[in-house]
């Protein structure tokens, strides 16, 4: 046997498994099961997992810094939300780092007013809402909280508002191409494509210095959100998953991919989450305080107009700031004021009330009818999508 053969074995070995890890875009399923994962795993941690609290949160320090609100808001680097949101595009950044894919997107003019006209109707439909298509569905749906329910019928009438309004725009509002340049000359006398890796390979180093700092200060439950953000920013930059395509593509193309990974994603959270909370290791009203039924069902169609306006959700805003897009910078910024301003009134016109409460699935349905009606509903939600995409029968484009 040649001397050094073992360590060219490790080196090929290596270099296959980065090739599949960072160059190779990762299956839609299997993000969802992970995704459904780490979800539980910060359910376990500290709380359910959300991402419009994050948002409001950097609105409220710009409200404070402009003297709207007389309240000092929480430190973002000690905010379980923000600090989880920052992991989200930290991990995307990493991500688009070690796959050669970060790049600064520019976008024609339009886009941005859309960007931040959606952005700042996700904000008002998560406030409504009591949370974004994370906190608001995604979760909510996983905390067996009705509102969940209520929000996802919100977001597909949304999207179908979206939907036409981009229609007019194709036959209204021609389309004008953005000059681009060629980007190949090396910024600085550096060759950023091949450097790509290094930074990432930094950051995160960086991530992991962090937890532990946090660690060391007895505040390890900020530092684990922000690495468990920085796996969901991670796989979602990987697997490109986004939840605007569940709603998005049955009214657009018919095609049902994203459908049925959601629809698994929200089994196997769910699932998970009843287990948690028959066993009472966690108190099972956590995480259902969404107003069911009118806050959850306009929030939702107020949100979903605005992520197709904007061309991403809450979670995908993140990741995709974390690969370079100037658009969803303009996004973020309308989300995180309009949620704080909508909230702010909401509280100060005391319409909680009239939005609705938060309802427990178990206490309507018992525990025992609870888990197969969930899971019977997202089977059917998957079926229907499967047989929309052979005919075509609510397809608007």
């Amino acid at each position: 046997m040649q001397s050094g053969s073992f360590i060219a074995s490790v080196k090929e070995e290596a270099r296959k498994n980065y090739i599949a890890v960072f160059e190779q875009d990762w299956p839609s399923w299997l993000a969802g099961i992970f995704i459904a994962l780490l979800a539980l795993m910060i359910f376990l941690w500290d709380a359910p997992w959300g991402i419009a609290g994050g948002y409001k949160n950097w609105g409220n320090w710009v409200l404070y810094a402009t003297g709207i609100n007389t309240d000092k808001p929480f430190a973002p680097w000690f905010h379980p939300m923000s600090m989880s949101n920052f992991g989200i595009f930290v991990g995307a950044f990493f991500s688009a780092m070690m796959s050669h894919q970060f790049k600064i997107r520019r976008a024609p003019n339009l886009e941005y007013a859309k960007g931040i006209i959606g952005g700042i109707l996700m904000g008002t439909g998560a406030a409504f809402a009591g949370g974004c298509n994370v906190g608001g569905f995604f979760t909510a749906t996983g905390m067996l909280s009705m509102g969940g329910i209520a929000m996802m019928l919100g977001l597909g009438g949304g999207a179908w508002i979206g939907l036409k309004y981009l229609l007019w725009e194709l036959e209204h509002l021609p389309a004008r191409p953005l000059s681009r340049k060629d980007g190949s000359e090396p910024l600085l006398g550096i060759n950023w494509d091949r450097v790509q890796p290094y930074i990432g390979a930094g950051v995160v180093v960086a991530v992991i210095a962090a937890f532990y700092a946090y660690a060391t200060f007895d505040k390890a439950q900020i530092g684990g959100l922000l690495f468990l953000g920085f796996l969901i920013g991670l796989v979602m930059h990987r697997a490109r998953f986004c939840f605007v395509r569940a709603f998005r593509c049955p009214f657009m193309t018919g095609e049902a991919e994203m459908v049925k990974v959601v629809a698994m994603s929200l089994m196997i959270y769910g699932m998970g989450s009843a287990i948690i909370k028959w066993a009472w290791l966690k108190d099972p009203m956590t995480g259902v305080d969404h107003p069911f039924f009118l806050g959850s069902l306009v929030g939702g169609l107020v949100f979903g107009v605005g992520m197709i306006l904007a061309g991403g959700c809450a979670s995908s805003t993140l990741w995709r700031i974390g690969e370079g897009h100037l658009k969803l910078i303009m996004t973020m910024v309308g989300f995180a004021l309009s949620n704080a301003l909508t909230a702010k009134a909401i509280a100060a016109l005391k319409l909680s009330d009239m939005l609705g409460k938060g309802i427990f699935m178990p206490e309507v349905f018992t525990w025992g009818m609870t888990i197969p009606l969930f899971i019977l509903f997202f089977v059917m939600w998957a079926f229907i999508s499967i047989w929309n995409e052979e005919s075509e029968k609510f397809v608007i484009f």
